[in-house]
């Protein structure tokens, strides 16, 4: 049975400017939203970061990091892009043994798998390595780091070229922590009204039900175009994402939260239940 999305918004109000990402994880969460009356752009999720911060957007599917960055951001949905296990699509590639890193190279577009890279170095093996930032289109073979990560469709397959390790980000947190893992959360600046919020809560929602319930659809329709068979991108989107914020991905958030503040990676002094309190 396919979800229906709510009707598209009154076309005689302004369209609130909603930011998403173009990577396989998020065509579950944007399905249909574009037919809704929202002015949709995409971009690489720091980027929508920035433009968030910048007042371009009203609203935006935003590293995780970033909602306790920016300033005065509220959640405004219970989806989300998070795993309960292997993610897939975030990992790191090492050289080297873990506790002998010295040189990080992350991915242009990553923030918060960066920050969780940086965070499990150090926590785990007492190494805070100088950081390169890897630009986008650049792969695992235009960086002599010690240790690389990739995030999103490049993430995704098997990777050419000598490694003594590769973590799976979300599996190890998972298995470190005991707790499911938040990489994206939508989250609104300060400035939108209470009412434009509950309005796109409703939507958000709806768009993830929506495409939880065609993921056949979205595999068979995305598959080719990521390197993957039909039925390997359905369990990716079936089995390795999470889409729902609840109760035990707030307490990882919060415990990530604490963990990016010991080595200075997020300010001090946050509220991070209000942080994380959706409009409703």
């Amino acid at each position: 049975m396919v979800n229906r999305l709510p009707p598209p918004v009154d076309a005689s109000r302004q369209p609130l400017r909603v930011g998403a990402v173009q990577y396989l994880n998020t065509k579950p969460l944007v399905h249909g939203l574009a037919s809704l009356g929202f002015d949709v752009c995409y971009d690489l999720p720091s980027r929508l970061a920035d433009r968030l911060a910048r007042g371009q957007l009203d609203v935006a599917l935003i590293p995780s990091i970033e909602l306790f960055r920016g300033a005065g951001y509220r959640v405004v949905s219970d989806a989300c892009i998070g795993c309960r296990g292997p993610v897939m699509s975030v990992k790191l590639f090492f050289r080297t043994a873990p506790g002998r890193v010295t040189r990080l190279a992350v991915d242009e577009g990553s923030r918060t798998s960066a920050t969780l890279a940086r965070i499990m170095l150090s926590e785990r093996f007492e190494v805070r390595p100088e950081i390169e930032v890897l630009p986008i289109g650049a792969g695992l073979d235009d960086t002599r780091a010690d240790a690389v990560l990739l995030i999103g469709d490049r993430a995704i397959g098997s990777h050419r070229g000598s490694f003594q390790l590769v973590w799976d980000l979300g599996d190890e947190w998972c298995r470190w922590q005991g707790l499911p893992f938040v990489f994206a959360v939508w989250a609104a600046s300060a400035a939108v009204a209470d009412v434009d919020l509950l309005r796109i809560e409703r939507v958000l929602a709806a768009a993830r039900d929506s495409g939880r319930a065609n993921l056949a659809a979205i595999a068979s329709a995305e598959a080719a175009a990521h390197g993957l068979t039909v039925p390997q991108c359905l369990s990716y989107l079936r089995d390795n994402l999470h889409y729902d914020l609840g109760p035990r991905e707030r307490e990882a958030l919060s415990a990530f939260y604490a963990h990016a503040v010991t080595l200075s990676l997020a300010p001090t002094g946050l509220d991070v239940a209000r942080a994380l309190a959706r409009s409703t």
